[in-house]
C-alpha cells in the first residue's frame, strides 16, 4: 500500500498542496492531469527525489518520507528512458541490483523471467544504440523491475513511443501488472490509457487534487467542472434545478428524477446527443431543432457544434454518419438527448 498524507511540495510558482492518496497493494492506479499539474511531482515525492515541504509518504506501512531513494522499495521509469548509453541491455536491465542486498541466484533468476516476459533475451548483449523506441521503453521496464521494487512508479512511458509501439508496450503493461506482484504508479494526460490500464485514478488540477475513483466512475460521473472537460465532456453547464428539470440558459432539460441539493451543472457526453434529420430518434423529453454552427475534422471522427437557442452543443459523430446525414455549417437538424445521459453533479 502506498499512502500520501498532507503531502506539501513549494517551489517559485507552484505549489503541490494536501495531496491525500491510499492507493492498495497490487493496484495500478493512475494520476490524471494537464501537462504542468504536478503529476511528475507526485512521483519524484514518492521515489526521494525531490525534497518534500511537508507531508507524509508510507509503502506498506513503512514510512519513507526521509529516506534515500534506495532504501524505498520503489522503481521509476520515465518517459524518455533514461537508459545508460555505455552499457549493454542487460548491464542497464542490472544496474540498481548493485545498490540492493538480494540474493544473487535469485535476482539472475528473476531477471532472466523478465527478460523472457519482456522479449529482451536476443538484446542481451547489444549496445542500446540503434534499438527502437519500443525496445528502449521494455529495457527501462526491465531494469525498474529488476530490483523487485513494491512500488512502479511510470512516469507517462508511452508518451514518447510511435503509435504502433505506444499499443504494444500499453498492452505489455496490462500484461505484467497481471503477472507481478508489484503497485503501479502511473502518470499520464491521456484518459484512453488511464480507461485501459488504471482500476483507479486521481485527477490533477494544478497541484490539487480534483476527484479520486475507479475509472469508470470517474469516466461516467466526474465530480467537477474541470474533471468533466478533461474526460472529454465538451458539454458542461451550469444549470439551475427544479424537481426534473434542469434549466441551462432558457433551455429545459428533462432529467431521470430530482437531483441532491446543492448541485449546480450538467454534463452529456459529446457521443450520446442524437443528431437526426426529423426528430425520429432519442428521448421526446429532450429534442429540439438545432442549427449547425461548425464542424471541425478530429481524425476518427467528426465534432460537430450545434446550436439550440444560445446554448452550444458539441456532438462527436463517426465519419460514416456524419456523410449520411449530410451535415454543413447552417444546416437546420433535429438533437434528441437521453434524460440517462445527463450527468448531474
Amino acid at each position: 500500500m502506498i499512502e500520501i498524507k498532507d503531502l506539501f511540495i513549494k517551489f517559485p510558482g507552484f505549489a503541490l498542496e494536501d495531496i491525500n492518496l491510499s492507493i492498495q497493494d497490487g493496484e495500478f492506479f493512475m494520476l490524471l492531469g494537464p501537462t504542468g499539474a504536478g503529476k511528475t511531482l507526485i512521483l519524484e515525492a514518492i521515489a526521494g527525489i525531490v525534497p518534500i515541504t511537508s507531508g507524509r509518504i508510507l509503502v506498506k506501512g513503512k514510512e519513507i518520507t526521509h529516506l534515500p531513494p534506495e532504501q524505498r522499495g520503489t522503481s521509476i521509469v520515465y518517459q524518455d528512458y533514461a537508459l545508460f548509453p555505455h552499457l549493454s541491455v542487460l548491464k542497464n536491465i542490472t544496474y540498481g541490483l548493485r545498490y540492493h542486498k538480494n540474493d544473487p541466484k535469485a535476482s539472475e533468476k528473476w531477471v532472466t523471467r523478465l527478460m523472457e516476459q519482456l522479449g529482451l533475451q536476443a538484446l542481451a548483449q547489444r549496445s542500446i544504440h540503434n534499438l527502437s523506441g519500443g525496445e528502449k521503453q521494455r529495457i527501462a521496464l526491465a531494469r525498474a523491475l529488476a530490483v523487485n521494487p513494491s512500488v512502479l512508479l511510470l512516469d507517462e512511458p508511452l508518451s514518447a513511443l510511435d503509435p504502433n509501439f505506444r499499443e504494444d508496450i500499453r498492452d505489455l503493461l496490462k500484461k505484467l501488472h497481471q503477472e507481478v506482484e508489484t503497485t503501479f504508479l502511473m502518470v499520464t494526460h491521456d484518459f484512453a490509457e488511464a480507461m485501459f490500464l488504471g482500476q483507479r485514478m486521481a485527477v490533477l488540477n494544478y497541484g490539487k487534487i480534483d476527484q479520486i475513483g475507479p475509472v469508470q466512475e470517474v469516466f461516467k460521473k466526474p465530480a467537477t467542472p474541470f474533471a468533466a472537460k478533461f474526460m472529454g465532456i465538451k458539454n458542461v453547464f451550469h444549470a439551475s434545478f427544479k424537481d426534473t428539470t434542469a434549466r441551462v440558459n432558457n433551455l429545459e432539460l428533462h432529467l431521470q428524477s430530482p437531483p441532491e441539493e446543492n448541485k449546480r451543472y450538467v454534463a452529456i457526453r459529446p457521443e450520446d446527443i442524437i443528431i437526426s434529420k426529423n426528430g425520429a430518434s432519442g428521448d421526446d423529453n429532450n429534442s429540439f431543432q438545432s442549427k449547425v454552427s461548425g464542424v471541425t475534422d478530429r481524425g476518427p471522427y467528426y465534432e460537430v457544434s450545434t446550436r439550440t437557442g444560445d446554448v452550444i452543443f458539441r456532438v462527436m459523430l463517426s465519419k460514416n454518419d456524419f456523410f449520411k446525414l449530410e451535415l454543413q455549417k447552417g444546416k437546420d437538424i433535429h438533437l434528441s438527448i437521453r434524460s440517462s445521459d445527463i450527468h448531474v453533479f
